[in-house]
């Protein structure tokens, strides 16, 4: 009976592993991705756009931070453009609603036109300003996002300078352009063209969530993970109308909105890529130092390609009026 009994209860478990593991592999869920974002901006302070004042803008794009809930941006300032009350109010009020400040030049000089002892020394007026704020960060990003083109040994007198100066590449990851769309709405509302602005905000939305999407596929294929992205964009109008938009959209798509203290501590931020031609995205140039085939560009950062999206997608046609709509 003894023997009998240890059968069946053999047979009993083999029947109920076989009919567990296929369970098991059913209910088995896809392993999470990781695609975290941060919020950058550039060029603060910046000039006017087309549908808001100075004075408007700086308390908008604050409240949009705030309803989209990012609890800290990162924005990298040119102080040589603080001209007055107004610009060194929104300062402060970035750093009261709990945003960062970092180092983009003095006076924004693309590296490649002038010589590194010029471009460190406008470094050195805009640190004059920035280490006296409460909430700096010793992070510089490369106006332009150029960090020598092909000259090396001008790149490299670049990166020890800012190394002996205390100061890390604030890189760049996903870019949607968003500087030429800005300028393609002012031109557009300059000349009188009718602008639609629901359509305007979706084409926002959809690009900058393209990019971050290419940059985290991209980002697999050279570096084998998911970092931690860092998205750029620019103090503009059409952020201060848009932005809880397109944070929605990245959340839907599948992201979570980090502070550029968390994005720019990932592994990557401690990789110096060297390739032939220093400029671009962070993520750019560890594909082309990988030699990965394929394009490293987010096609909207085509300019053409852009600017045909753009008329297509935004710019209502003019309405026929007299004979010529009979």
């Amino acid at each position: 009976m003894v023997l009998v009994f240890r059968v069946l209860l053999a047979v009993a478990a083999l029947t109920f592993i076989a009919w567990a593991a296929p369970l098991a592999l059913s209910a088995s869920e896809p392993e999470r991705v990781d695609k975290r974002i941060a919020i950058t901006f550039d060029d603060t302070p910046r000039g006017a756009g087309a549908f808001l004042t100075l004075e408007e803008r700086g308390p908008r794009l604050i409240a949009a931070l705030e309803q989209a809930g990012v609890r800290q941006a990162a924005f990298f300032i040119n102080p040589c453009r603080i001209q007055s009350d107004r610009d060194g109010a929104l300062v402060r009020a970035y750093e009261t609603a709990g945003h960062v400040m970092a180092d983009h030049t003095c006076t924004h000089p693309g590296l490649s036109r002038v010589s590194a002892e010029t471009y460190l020394a406008d470094i050195d007026r805009s640190q004059a300003w920035l280490r006296t704020r409460p909430t700096y960060r010793p992070w510089f990003r490369f106006p332009f996002l150029d960090e020598g083109g092909s000259n090396r040994e001008k790149a490299q007198a670049v990166r020890d300078g800012l190394a002996a100066r205390g100061l890390s590449n604030g890189y760049v990851t996903a870019d949607g352009y968003d500087w030429n769309m800005e300028r393609l709405t002012i031109e557009a509302k300059r000349a009188g063209r009718t602008i639609d602005m629901a359509r305007l905000r979706d084409l926002y939305v959809e690009t900058h969530v393209g990019a971050a999407e290419f940059a985290d596929s991209l980002a697999v294929r050279a570096t084998g993970r998911h970092p931690a992205q860092v998205l750029l964009l620019h103090e503009t109008d059409l952020a201060a109308l848009f932005l809880p938009d397109m944070v929605a959209g990245l959340r839907k798509a599948g992201w979570t909105i980090v502070t550029a203290d968390e994005a720019f501590d990932d592994p990557i931020a401690r990789r110096t890529p060297q390739v032939d031609f220093a400029n671009g995205t962070r993520i750019q140039m560890l594909a082309w130092e990988k030699g990965l085939q394929g394009s490293r560009w987010y096609d909207r950062t085509d300019g053409p390609t852009a600017d045909r999206l753009f008329e297509a997608r935004v710019m209502r046609p003019p309405i026929a009026t007299g004979a010529a709509a009979q």
